[in-house]
C-alpha cells in the first residue's frame, strides 16, 4: 500500500510538455496513506496568458475548427479507443489519485470512452435549420463553435469530469485550455498524454495546472476566453459568474447539491433501504447529485431507520485498491477536517447521530482520510446539516406525513441539482417529480447518469447542462444567415 516512486508532472502548453514558469510545485497526497506521489506545476499568470494565445491562435487558423465534422469525429474515436486501450493504467492511477474503489475507478474510464463515442456520432448528425420566411430571402440557422474554451474541473471525478468537458468541447470545433484540479490531477495528465498521442493539432488542446486562485482565476479573467465551463463548489461558481460578468463571456456551471430521497410508505423497505445506501455513499458520498437527504413517510420511518443504519455500520472502508472494499476515504485531509467538522455541527444542533461520526485510525487506516459512514435522525430543515452541501459520507434521514409535505421539504434548500421519488403509486411519483425544482430526477432509483440524457441543476445547483445535445449546444454559437435570392434595389429611399 505504500507509494515507492514520485510521479513528475507536466503541464501542456502549444503541443509542449512544459514546468511552471517560476519552476514551483504542488505536492499531490495518495488519500488513502497520506504519502506524496506526484509534483504538479503550480502555473502561473503568464502560462495562462501562453496556453490562452497558443488556444486562439490554434483557433482562427481553423486547424481544427475548420475541418470537416467528420474527421474530428475520427479523432474522437481514437481517442476512446486509447482510453480503453490504457485502462489497466488508468484505473489504479485514479485511485491512488482520489481513493476511490477500483471498481468507481474502472466504471469511470468505460464512461469516459464511452462519452467520446457518443459525442463522435452526435457531431456527425445533422444540427442546421431552414426557415420559409417569404420570397425572395431564405433564412438558415448554423451552429458554430464558440471559440477559446477555459474548462475547469473538480476533484471528485478526475477522468470522468475532463472528459464530460473535453469531449463536446472538442467535437464542437472549439480549442480548450484545461485546469484540472490540483488535488486530483494525475488521470487527466493521462488523458492529455492520449489526446496528443491519437495527433490533436498543435495549440488546440492545453493544459495549466495550479490553484483556482491564481491559475483558474487568470482563466476566467482573460478576455481571449469566449466561455467557461466549470464544475465545483457553489461559492465559486458564484465568483466565476460575477468575473466572466466583465468579458460578456459564456458560462456554464454544475455546482453543489444538497438532493432529497423521498420513500413512501408503499415501497419494498429492503429495495429503499438499499438505494438510499448507493445514493449517498457511493464515492464516499464525494458526489455532488448524492441523496444527503432521505426523507421518509412517517408510517415507515422508524423501521427505514433502523435497517439503513445496520447496513450502514457493515460498509466496508478501505484503500480503494483492497479487495472487499466499498467506499475508500475522503479526499484529502482538508476535506476530512471539513467533513468532521460539519459532524460536529450536527451534534451542537440537537441531531442523534445514529451511526458513524468519526476519523477511522485503526486496521492499518491512520495515516490515510477515512470516516466512517455517518447517519443523522431526528433532524429539522433548519439545521446547517440540512441545508448546506457536506459532500462526504454523511446523510441526514428525516420525517414527513404527507405528499404535500414531501414536496415542500424536498424543495425547501437553495439547491436543486437532484431528486429521487420511490413509490409503488407511478401517478404519485410523476406527480411529485413534476413538482421537485431539481434537474436529474429519478424515480425508483437514485444515481444512473447517461452520456445521451442532459447533466445539470436549478436554482443554485449551476446553469447549463453537461452531457446530451445540451452539453454540445453549451459550446456551440448559434448563427442566423439570411440570404436574398433575388438580389436588387430595396427602394425604401426615395432620393
Amino acid at each position: 500500500m505504500t507509494t515507492t516512486t514520485t510521479i513528475d508532472l507536466k503541464m501542456y502548453i502549444n503541443g509542449e510538455w512544459v514546468a511552471s514558469g517560476d519552476r514551483t510545485t504542488i505536492p499531490v497526497i495518495n488519500p488513502a496513506s497520506g504519502e506524496v506521489f506526484a509534483q504538479l506545476p503550480q502555473g502561473t499568470v503568464a502560462d495562462v496568458k501562453e496556453a490562452v494565445d497558443a488556444a486562439r491562435k490554434a483557433f482562427d487558423s481553423g486547424v481544427w475548427s475548420g475541418i470537416s465534422a467528420q474527421e474530428r469525429s475520427t479523432y474522437l474515436l481514437k481517442i476512446a479507443d486509447k482510453i480503453e486501450e490504457y485502462q489497466d493504467e488508468l484505473v489504479p492511477l485514479e485511485t491512488q489519485d482520489n481513493g476511490k474503489t477500483l471498481t468507481e475507478a474502472g466504471f469511470d474510464v468505460a464512461d469516459a470512452a464511452a462519452c467520446f463515442r457518443y459525442y463522435a456520432g452526435l457531431i456527425k448528425a445533422p444540427d442546421g435549420q431552414t426557415y420559409h420566411v417569404g420570397d425572395p430571402m431564405q433564412a438558415m440557422v448554423v451552429r458554430e463553435p464558440v471559440g477559446v474554451c477555459g474548462l475547469i474541473v473538480p476533484w471528485n471525478f478526475p477522468l470522468l469530469m475532463s472528459v464530460w468537458k473535453i469531449a463536446p468541447a472538442l467535437a464542437a470545433g472549439n480549442t480548450i485550455v484545461f485546469k484540472p484540479s490540483e488535488v486530483t490531477p494525475v488521470t487527466p495528465q493521462k488523458l492529455i498524454a492520449i489526446l496528443e498521442e491519437v495527433g490533436i493539432p498543435k495549440g488546440v488542446v492545453n493544459m495549466v495546472t495550479g490553484t483556482g486562485a491564481e491559475v483558474g482565476n487568470a482563466i476566467v479573467e482573460s478576455a481571449d476566453v469566449d466561455l467557461i465551463s466549470f464544475t465545483g463548489g457553489t461559492k465559486t461558481g458564484k465568483h466565476i459568474m460575477k468575473t466572466a460578468a466583465d468579458t460578456v463571456k459564456k458560462v456554464s456551471l454544475e455546482l453543489g447539491g444538497k438532493s432529497p430521497n423521498i420513500v413512501f410508505d408503499d415501497t419494498d423497505l429492503e429495495t429503499v433501504v438499499d438505494h438510499g445506501l448507493f445514493g449517498i455513499f457511493y464515492g464516499t458520498g464525494q458526489v455532488c447529485s448524492a441523496g444527503s437527504r432521505i426523507l421518509v413517510q412517517d408510517t415507515i420511518y422508524d423501521k427505514y431507520v433502523e435497517r439503513f443504519v445496520e447496513r450502514a455500520k457493515k460498509i466496508k472502508v478501505g484503500f480503494g485498491n483492497a479487495e472487499g472494499t466499498e467506499i475508500g476515504p475522503l479526499v484529502s485531509q482538508q476535506h476530512m477536517e471539513k467533513v468532521l467538522s460539519y459532524i460536529e455541527i450536527g451534534k451542537e444542533e440537537g441531531a442523534t447521530l445514529a451511526c458513524g461520526g468519526n476519523r477511522i485510525t485503526t486496521g492499518g487506516l491512520e495515516n490515510g482520510y477515512f470516516v466512517e459512514p455517518t447517519v443523522f435522525t431526528n433532524v429539522t430543515s433548519d439545521m446547517r446539516i440540512v441545508q448546506e452541501e457536506i459532500f462526504g459520507p454523511v446523510v441526514v434521514i428525516q420525517k414527513f406525513s404527507t405528499e404535500e409535505e414531501a414536496i415542500a421539504l424536498a424543495n425547501g434548500t437553495v439547491y436543486g441539482l437532484a431528486a429521487g421519488v420511490f413509490t409503488n403509486d407511478g401517478a404519485r411519483g410523476m406527480r411529485v417529480i413534476k413538482k421537485l425544482k431539481a434537474g436529474i430526477t429519478w424515480i425508483n432509483a437514485f444515481g444512473p447518469t447517461y452520456n445521451e440524457a442532459p447533466w445539470g441543476g436549478y436554482k443554485q445547483s449551476g446553469v447549463g447542462r453537461n452531457l446530451g445535445t445540451f452539453g454540445l449546444d453549451e459550446f456551440q454559437e448559434v448563427k442566423q444567415i439570411n440570404v436574398n435570392l433575388e438580389v436588387g434595389p430595396v427602394g425604401y429611399f426615395q432620393s
